[in-house]
């Protein structure tokens, strides 16, 4: 009786510490996941070499782990980073950078002694260089086509020199391609160092199971402070997981296994917000919506070149442009996620942006260009054909419905994303769908598209638009160092660019992004960068 009685006390006592142990367990599981930051990358990554920095996945995750000279807050204001501060000369050619003596490397066992070291500008002549390097075949080198010179003056010293002026030179310099990196690891690695990082950011680079999920750690020597002093960043990790369907990644983030979804799919829009682009009252306890301007403009371009008669015509081409609803395109096929472009190419968000010059719905204007087309020309049965991919077929569609009502046949091609790419390069798309997302933060960006020396295939401006009067404004705006002249030069070439009407603009696009309720400082911005240095997560 008394060795049963011992037994069922063993029994009971195992059974207690077996519990205890899986308590501590799921406990420390618990600790460690709040501290640990989860979103999916379904366009999984390429690189976290900067010099390949191109994608939105690959500089995601480049953004965490490397810092620049400078960097961009969410107000596209450009304020220091490993630069202290800096000053630029009364002609816009020269620029001194002075750079912070706390900066340092993540640790490895290349650099031997404290296994770190402290970056220099030294190290921002390097990466310069390497970015430039033919056989690093970087594609971030046109970030430095500008650039007549630069060089370390001394350790904290950096010098930069352009061959011309260049207003919007600081914000390329925000740019991931910018990134500072060790030239002793960088040598060692070779092509390995896209898969072998080391930088100076946030965190550190950990593990990286490809297709699978990659974790980075906090760095615990990162030089930045929040405005009460305490380091940052706040999390102790980031993963971040492979998974390629949307809709996956959606139940995923729905269970509470991800912290953050970004943008919106149509295999779930209609389930998680409103035709109003609200969240769903079932969602909204669990669930925070983020909006904000995109710098990112959709819009159909005419061929200016084209030996059609009708996209040779400004009467046809402005029938398309007042001849749909672009407020019901918006509700009905992007859940009001998206701002109608009634203003001009310039995107909201970015200073040069006016909310006016562009064209509304009027159908009736549109009926009766269409006739003035026809009595002109001779031609009763004027047609236009609308090239586009599959992602967008809905767009076209809807816009084809609505300008058969004016008296214009229009026709839908669907081709690959490839091949689209190509045509509108060489000019073999008559009217084609495009979009524009800023390279950087600056209106200049996309006047570009419209200069005449810019011409595809040389140049983003696929539409052979070419006007004296803008090119005289646009090579202007380079000199122009007051800001507000340069924002007025920019306003007058958009209104110009929408007076003759080379494009249609479609829609001005937005950040939308969802997190858990426990999420903090998440934030957004008008480039989409995904900033977690101040990314709190509460328990």
């Amino acid at each position: 009786m008394i060795f049963f009685n011992r037994t069922i006390f063993t029994i009971l006592n195992l059974c207690v510490l077996v519990t205890l142990f899986i308590s501590c367990n799921n406990t420390a599981k618990s600790n460690r996941d709040h501290l640990v930051f989860r979103y999916n990358e379904h366009k999984n990554i390429g690189s976290l070499d900067p010099a390949f920095a191109k994608d939105n996945a690959d500089i995601w995750a480049v953004n965490q782990l490397f810092n620049g000279l400078v960097q961009m807050d969410d107000s596209l204001q450009v304020k220091p980073s490993i630069a202290k501060d800096w000053t630029v000369s009364n002609d816009g050619l020269s620029y001194i950078f002075v750079l912070r003596d706390d900066v340092f490397f993540h640790k490895h066992k290349l650099f031997k002694k404290d296994s770190t070291r402290q970056v220099t500008a030294f190290d921002f002549e390097y990466s310069f260089n390497r970015v430039l390097d033919p056989k690093i075949a970087s594609s971030g080198r046109w970030v430095f086509n500008k650039v007549d010179s630069f060089k370390a003056v001394h350790d904290s010293v950096f010098s930069i020199k352009l061959k011309q002026p260049f207003p919007a030179f600081l914000g390329l310099l925000t740019m991931k391609y910018c990134s500072v990196v060790p030239k002793e690891i960088t040598e060692y690695y070779g092509s390995d160092f896209r898969s072998n990082p080391i930088g100076t950011g946030p965190f550190i680079f950990k593990r990286w199971e490809e297709n699978i999920k990659l974790v980075f750690r906090k760095n615990n020597n990162y030089f930045e402070t929040d405005k009460t002093g305490k380091k940052l960043p706040y999390l102790e990790a980031v993963s971040i997981t492979f998974l390629p369907d949307k809709q996956s990644e959606f139940m995923q983030f729905i269970q509470g296994n991800l912290d953050f979804l970004n943008s919106l799919d149509a295999s779930y829009q209609d389930e998680i917000i409103t035709t109003k682009g609200e969240l769903r009252d079932k969602y909204t306890s669990t669930v925070d919506l983020i909006r904000s301007p995109y710098l990112n403009t959709e819009y159909l371009a005419f061929f200016m070149e084209s030996e059609l008669d009708e996209i040779q015509s400004k009467l046809i081409r402005e029938a398309v442009n007042y001849g749909f609803d672009r407020q019901k395109m918006m509700t009905y096929l992007r859940n009001g996620i998206g701002i109608p472009a009634t203003g001009g190419f310039i995107p909201m968000g970015l200073p040069g942006h006016q909310s006016n010059i562009g064209y509304n719905y009027q159908p009736e204007k549109a009926k009766q260009l269409i006739a003035e087309y026809k009595a002109i020309s001779g031609n009763a049965n004027p047609e236009i054909t609308i090239t586009t991919t599959s992602n967008y077929l809905n767009f076209c569609e809807y816009i084809q419905r609505e300008l058969t009502k004016t008296g214009l046949k229009v026709n839908v091609d669907v081709i690959p994303a490839s091949t689209l790419k190509e045509g509108k390069a060489n000019g073999k798309l008559d009217l084609f769908r495009a979009s524009w997302v800023a390279d950087y933060p600056d209106a200049q960006n996309y006047l570009s598209l419209f200069y005449s020396e810019n011409f595809a295939p040389n140049g983003p401006n696929y539409t052979h638009f070419s006007n004296v009067q803008f090119d005289d404004w646009y090579k202007q705006s380079f000199l122009e160092t007051d800001i507000k002249n340069r924002i007025n030069l920019y306003k007058k070439m958009d209104s110009l660019v929408l007076k003759k009407a080379p494009i249609v603009p479609l829609y001005y696009d937005e950040v939308i992004r969802f997190s858990q309720k426990n999420i903090m400082g998440l934030g957004s911005n008008p480039i989409n960068m995904l900033e977690l240095k101040h990314v709190r997560k509460n328990n």
